[in-house]
């Protein structure tokens, strides 16, 4: 169909099938992107003006519809006919009968705004013009195009293929139309579309970039190691990878690009981009794709971890730790009976002590029942659970710690509260017993200084539910004893936890990355960007996350979530991190998450 017999995109009462796609830019994501397409049956044009670059995506789109033969996804004709549907060219003029142009050129905005000016000249007007950027303007773009209502953005995720996200962002100028019919293919594609405005970074990136520039300036200020900071946010917050880990990944140059354009725009300093990600990117240490970015890789491109100088050196686990028999646990909640558990399945010998026996006893029946369901689930046999309950003692007094060689205190959130607890363990617990805290926003170095002995009080901060959660944060403070230190660690390996070593700051590790995370999230509902249930399924289908931001935060609690970010906000001082609005009117009208029934969403009353 020629241009003079097709009505202009803008006042089109139906959207375009885009049968047709031209794909400008065949590297990873543009090779991702033709795949997902001819397996669904579209045309694809693919342009390189690098002729390897074009052998490289036919190859790789030959030996991925191979693999979905053999594991029967694909029959061999259907393999055939998407491959026919593949073809591929070196110049641009070859996009003029597609429907749809999608540019995936590396991102910078002079060569994108070339591309699309050559694109102008070539397609027929009717033809939907979309970037594949997640940093640069796409208003910009579309402002310099012939015909900017034509121009949107449809953002791929990579791998294109696995990853069910696409976010289709208009400008001011983008026609309803284009939007509609870039949105409907997406689903024919099998995708979830999301529609989003135009500024850096999108949804999912715009979230998730700033969390990955909070862990590289953590792991610049030697606060904690790579392995540590990676371990902490898969094992504490059920992530696929550590940040570090994704950094090398995406592309630690790529990251600095995309941060510069959000900063840019929001003057933000946690989008500032830390100093390490532009040291190593002007060192050519870009990552996987590089060999070496935050870790030393096998070989360029390659996915395998090889040791290097800043690895940990095999067997290298710290010794000289005091002797641990006894536990004491202070506490009557979900938490100090989890922990109690924890130890308990472990051989320790365990009291649970709380403020009246009742109320410790009945700690135990929780312990009771969740090894009751543990039998029943296989997870262990019904004489490991009544041998475990036979370690434990509940106990209405402190007093019962005077045996205990590790107490651990598993109290409410109140900084007095906790000290006060402190200067009782100081009186009751013999000499050379180690005193912990479970807090995970308040300063350990407090409760501390609430005993006579603060080189024996360290921080073991367990997550919850403690019998599933395999993290321990190990909270070292300036007055922290080494064996005290190489105890809790060995103690940690006992109880089958992974231990993380951090000092003594706000938020640790995973609370210090996640809450500005979470409060990046409300500040975007706040301003209308997007939806709940938009940022919720963007960070699932597009990062990988387990929950939702909104989801997590009904969980957590949201004055739980609250008290975190007033922490995080008074120890750092960056206005960034205050905390939103929004976050503190719900608090105060009593809107607390799932345990009220409503938070940022409502929940049916049990």
């Amino acid at each position: 169909m020629g241009p003079q017999s097709t009505p202009d995109l803008s006042t089109q009462a139906s959207s375009p099938s885009l049968s047709t796609v031209a794909i400008v830019g065949l590297g990873t994501m543009g090779t991702g992107i033709a795949e997902v397409l001819t397996r669904a049956g579209r045309e694809v044009i693919g342009i390189d003006t690098d002729e390897t670059a074009a052998r490289r995506a036919v190859s790789a789109l030959e030996t991925a519809t191979a693999r979905a033969v053999q594991r029967e996804r694909l029959t061999e004709r259907e393999r055939q006919d998407a491959l026919a549907r593949f073809r591929t060219f070196t110049d641009l003029q070859a996009a003029a009968d597609a429907d749809l142009v999608i540019e995936v050129v590396p991102e910078d905005y002079e060569l994108k705004r070339q591309v699309f000016a050559e694109l102008d000249a070539v397609v027929r007007p009717d033809t939907i013009l979309a970037t594949g950027t997640n940093a640069l303007s796409v208003t910009r773009l579309a402002a310099d195009s012939q015909r900017p209502e034509r121009v949107l953005g449809v953002h791929f995720f990579n791998p294109a293929p696995a990853m069910k996200l696409v976010e289709v962002v208009s400008s001011v100028l983008t026609a309803p139309t284009a939007v509609t019919a870039v949105t409907e293919l997406a689903r024919d594609l099998g995708k979830d579309p999301i529609a989003v405005g135009d500024r850096p970074g999108f949804v999912a990136d715009g979230l998730l970039f700033g969390y990955l520039n909070q862990a590289a300036a953590m792991y610049e200020s030697k606060y904690a190691t790579r392995e540590d900071i990676d371990a902490a946010m898969k094992l504490g917050c059920g992530l696929p990878m550590g940040p570090l880990a994704l950094l090398d990944l995406i592309g630690v140059d790529t990251a600095r690009t995309v941060l510069e354009a959000m900063y840019a725009e929001s003057q933000d300093r946690l989008h500032a981009p830390a100093p390490i990600l532009g040291q190593l990117a002007e060192a050519g240490l870009t990552g996987r794709k590089a060999g070496r970015g935050f870790y030393t890789y096998e070989a360029p491109g390659s996915a395998t971890v090889v040791p290097d100088a800043e690895s940990p050196a095999a067997g290298d686990e710290l010794t000289g730790g005091r002797t641990v028999s006894g536990v004491g646990v202070a506490g009557s909640g979900t938490m100090a009976s989890g922990i109690a558990e924890v130890f308990a399945k472990a051989g320790y010998k365990v009291v649970l002590a709380a403020r009246s026996l009742e109320k410790a006893e009945k700690a135990k029946a929780r312990i009771t029942k969740s090894l009751g369901r543990s039998v029943d689930k296989g997870r262990m046999t019904a004489e490991a659970r009544d041998a475990a309950l036979a370690a434990i003692t509940p106990a209405g007094s402190l007093d019962a710690f005077a045996d205990v060689d590790l107490a651990v205190e598993a109290v409410a959130e109140d900084l007095a509260v906790k000290q006060e607890l402190f200067r009782t363990l100081d009186k009751v617990c013999k000499p050379g017993a180690v005193l912990a805290t479970t807090t995970s926003s308040l300063p350990v170095v407090a409760c501390a200084r609430a005993t006579s002995r603060p080189q024996d009080v360290i921080g073991m901060h367990f997550f919850n539910p403690a019998p599933a959660m395999k993290l321990v944060e190990v909270v070292r403070t300036v007055l922290t004893a080494d064996d005290v230190h190489a105890t809790v660690r060995a103690v940690c390996t006992k109880v089958r936890k992974h231990p993380v070593d951090c000092g003594d700051r706000a938020g640790f590790i995973v609370n210090a990355l996640l809450f500005p995370y979470l409060n990046n999230a409300i500040k975007m509902v706040e301003e209308h960007y997007a939806t709940l249930d938009d940022i919720d399924a963007a960070m699932k289908l597009g990062g990988g996350y387990p929950m939702g931001p909104f989801e997590l935060l009904d969980v957590v609690g949201l004055d739980v979530s609250l008290a975190i970010e007033k922490v995080l906000h008074a120890e750092f001082r960056d206005p960034g991190l205050a905390p939103s609005p929004l976050l503190e009117h719900l608090v105060a009208a009593g809107c607390l998450g799932r345990k009220t029934g409503r938070g940022f969403r409502e929940y049916a009353r049990r």
